[in-house]
């Protein structure tokens, strides 16, 4: 039977109506929290619009209850009391950002143990606890949604649960740190060494007074962790995670890779192998030609490689207020959207297979097999071949051999670039090379990473 448009519009319109507002309440009002806020309040119309309900925060967790006071006003009840967010009545949803680990742990599982959704940006509580809170929330039925975790701007994980739903994951590699690519960048743009690029990183707000988490590649362990869990299906597996900063690194070395047609990256890989998983994160060459290459400054790139859809990258901000908050409210949108829904339907909820038993393991440093950058001081330029010849004689590939530009104050330097090689037989092939008589002091190596299809 015909029915008049019009007509339809009434019910549907009380149905909309009787679908009560998404109530928020957000532990943390910092640099995310404040954004998110904005954000919230900005968009307020659009937002709900796609979500299909309205949502509001409805109360705040915060140690200084006065700083807090003058981001939110007196439209947002405010509590110096976490757990009292985690467990109110009239909150449906918990945002978490107050960062941290032990506390965080505790916030989030009472707010699960209450029935309530889970959104959070905090990578490190995620990459140590995750198996502890997804499956608790499995057992609640509740969303752990964390999209601004990974990436900031770049919804991947979206993509990786979405997008290529219909594919099997081959490799994900990202530059997913924005203090150590902004670092790297100064070092290639600048010619500065280390120091000098993390000192200006600090001057200008990219770089913690404490930078370590940073340098030392954990931060962008942790994401890489939770980008594995999610292209693989595997549990989360950060303490088997290979990771390398980028503290060591030279500016010799920025410089000649430079020389060989590359750049370095501090690069998260999770590659799938037959025998298991490569998890790891180190700074790598990668072609100059190649678009992760041109990835500058504070900025993310992820690219995905998989069987349907072939070679996938995301770009954006790798840090921000509002950037992450973008991110934040994304995941409530999908809260609000899938409240109610049967637990099973819960596309944020988990991302990763944690029920079954295919716990794909996580590969030793031995076993990894990339090709790798050699550096290696000589005693004269006429020693170039000896060097070669000693990794011909350890099996090693070696593709291209070079002497490096001059530079003041270092004698000769002989680039090596070789071949696809198992890490372990590079590593004897190195001890071997130095103890040589022509080599004069000790050999820099780096992975090369191509990003082929």
């Amino acid at each position: 039977m015909y029915r008049d448009p019009v007509e339809s519009l009434e019910p549907l319109h009380h149905r909309h109506a009787a679908i009560r507002t998404l109530r928020v309440g957000m532990i943390g009002i910092g640099t995310v929290g404040s954004g998110t806020f904005r954000v919230l309040a900005r968009n307020r119309a659009d937002i709900a619009a796609r979500a299909g309900r309205s949502i509001e925060l409805v109360m705040v967790a915060a140690r200084n209850l006065e700083r807090a006071a003058g981001v939110v006003g007196d439209s947002v009840a405010l509590t110096a009391d976490a757990m009292q967010v985690a467990t109110h009545p009239d909150v449906d949803v918990v945002v978490e950002v107050a960062g941290g680990t032990g506390p965080a742990r505790d916030w989030v599982l009472a707010a699960i143990a209450h029935g309530k959704h889970v959104v959070t940006a905090n990578k490190a509580l995620l990459a140590v606890y995750g198996a502890e809170i997804f499956a608790a929330a499995r057992e609640k039925g509740v969303i752990v949604a964390y999209e601004g975790a990974v990436a900031v701007s770049i919804p991947i994980i979206k993509a990786l649960r979405e997008g290529l739903a219909a594919n099997r994951i081959e490799w994900v590699a990202g530059i997913i740190n924005g203090t150590t690519n902004f670092i790297l960048s100064k070092m290639r743009d600048e010619g500065l060494d280390f120091a000098a690029a993390l000192a200006q990183a600090q001057a200008l707000g990219y770089a913690e007074a404490d930078p370590s988490f940073d340098i030392e590649g954990i931060d962008a362990a942790h994401k890489l962790t939770l980008l594995a869990a999610n292209a693989f299906g595997m549990p989360l597996r950060f303490a088997d995670a290979q990771v390398e900063g980028i503290t060591a690194l030279q500016g010799v070395d920025v410089a000649c890779a430079e020389q060989m047609g590359y750049r370095i990256k501090l690069l998260g890989v999770a590659r799938r192998q037959a025998a298991g998983v490569e998890l790891r994160v180190q700074p790598v060459l990668v072609p100059a030609t190649h678009l992760m290459a041109q990835v500058s400054g504070s900025m993310n790139a992820v690219m995905v490689k998989s069987d349907a859809a072939g070679l996938t990258m995301y770009y954006g901000a790798g840090a921000g207020s509002e950037q992450t908050a973008s991110a934040v409210i994304a995941d409530l949108v999908d809260v609000a959207r899938l409240d109610g829904v049967h637990a099973a339907q819960h596309v944020p909820h988990l991302g990763v297979h944690a029920h079954a038993t295919n716990a794909l393991a996580v590969l030793p440093r031995a076993a990894v097999h990339t090709s790798h950058y050699l550096r290696v001081p000589v005693h004269a330029v006429n020693q170039i071949q000896a060097v070669a010849a000693s990794l011909a004689e350890q099996k090693v590939p070696v593709r291209q051999v070079a002497l490096a530009a001059e530079r003041p104050g270092t004698g000769p330097q002989v680039l090596v670039l070789t071949g696809p090689v198992e890490q372990g037989t590079l590593d004897l092939a190195v001890h071997a090379l130095q103890a040589r008589a022509e080599v004069a002091g000790a050999v820099t190596t780096l992975r090369v990473e191509s990003l082929e299809g």
